[in-house]
């Protein structure tokens, strides 16, 4: 089920491993979202959160979580 405070860990969580290690979830490429897709997104909460980041690429909708981003950087 899509929670509203998703968009804000997509805006400001770190991949924790692989070859995006440390990339801003929102910020992972599409077809790697994808290849998680066919090979099975990690189980828990990192799981959800990349299945969302996936759906809201697929849809464009980018621009609900980019502003997420910037606001939490300037807070720093």
């Amino acid at each position: 089920m899509f929670e509203p405070k998703n968009l804000l860990k997509l805006a400001t969580t770190q991949m924790p491993f692989g070859k995006y290690k440390g990339w801003i979830l929102i910020d992972l490429p599409e077809p790697y979202l994808v290849w998680f897709s066919g090979q099975g997104f990690p189980p828990g909460q990192l799981g959800e959160l990349l299945q969302l980041a996936l759906e809201i690429k697929i849809n464009g909708l980018e621009k609900l979580v980019y502003p997420l981003k910037k606001a939490t950087s300037q807070k720093k």
